[in-house]
């Protein structure tokens, strides 16, 4: 019981991790200060 769980949690991290192909993830500010350097100065 005990090593399925370790499977099933070892798969579901590996799949997390190929979640992102395009780099990291930008923060809430660099968002936020990107939409504002596009939209604002319109």
């Amino acid at each position: 019981m005990a090593q399925q769980k370790r499977r099933k949690e070892a798969a579901w991290k590996s799949r997390k991790q190929d979640q992102h192909p395009h780099g990291k993830i930008k923060s809430l500010k660099e968002l936020s200060s990107e939409y504002d350097a596009e939209f604002t100065s319109i």
